[in-house]
């Protein structure tokens, strides 16, 4: 393979921000916020997020520092990928900091939810948080696609991680469209986010433990 364009210690804090990304993505929506909202019960809903109003905040700030991670991470890769094709690298942290950008602004409705004082207003709000996220999933899967042919035209990256960065790309893509054109479907196509999961979360462990690996290498 050739070698890292960037000191190893860049990519490692790129796996950092990947790896904070990954825990604040998943625990705001898993483990923090889906538990209490159930689309089908407005006040349902209000009734576990008053009762639990701490933990909702919590996952707002998740996302928050998700937010924060995801633009640090776009400047990031574009500095390691630059070489390979300027205008690919640019156009790949274009489209990652619209996501940024998106899904930081939509957490607005979520506070939102918070301060209203009716139930299904509350629940709409919640809701325009889902749309917004998946909104920027938009921008996120062009993204994706983008830095699947940086990595596969690296050299310095494994084919495979391009390949599953791409397929989750597809994901995103697809699943964002399916909340707009076709909500009700939505949900059956939840099991699909698990491919990009598997992908990112490898990308994050070869930022995070490769280079340094191939450093050492290298200078034995």
């Amino acid at each position: 393979m050739n070698a890292l364009p960037v000191p190893p210690q860049q990519a490692r804090f790129a796996g950092f921000c990947y790896l904070i990304i990954i825990v604040c993505g998943v625990g705001s929506e898993v483990a923090l916020r889906g538990p209490l909202i159930d689309f089908a019960s407005a006040q349902g809903t209000i009734e576990a997020i008053t009762a639990e109003t701490l933990r909702f905040r919590l996952s707002i700030l998740a996302d928050v520092v998700m937010a924060l991670a995801d633009a640090a991470l776009a400047i990031l890769l574009f500095l390691m990928f630059r070489s390979i094709s300027a205008g690919l690298a640019l156009s790949a942290l274009v489209f990652r900091l619209l996501q940024s950008g998106l899904i930081a602004a939509g957490l607005l409705n979520l506070q939102a939810a918070l301060v209203v004082d009716n139930a299904d207003l509350a629940l709409s709000f919640i809701a325009l948080h889902a749309y917004g996220y998946d909104l920027g999933l938009i921008f996120f899967a062009v993204n994706c696609l983008l830095t699947a042919a940086l990595i596969i035209r690296s050299g310095f990256v494994s084919r495979i991680l391009g390949l599953g960065i791409g397929l989750s790309g597809l994901v995103y893509l697809t699943g964002s469209v399916l909340r707009f054109v076709a909500p009700d479907h939505h949900g059956v196509f939840a099991s699909a986010y698990a491919v990009p999961l598997i992908a990112e979360t490898a990308l994050c462990l070869w930022l995070l433990i490769l280079p340094g690996h191939r450093n050492h290498t290298a200078t034995a």
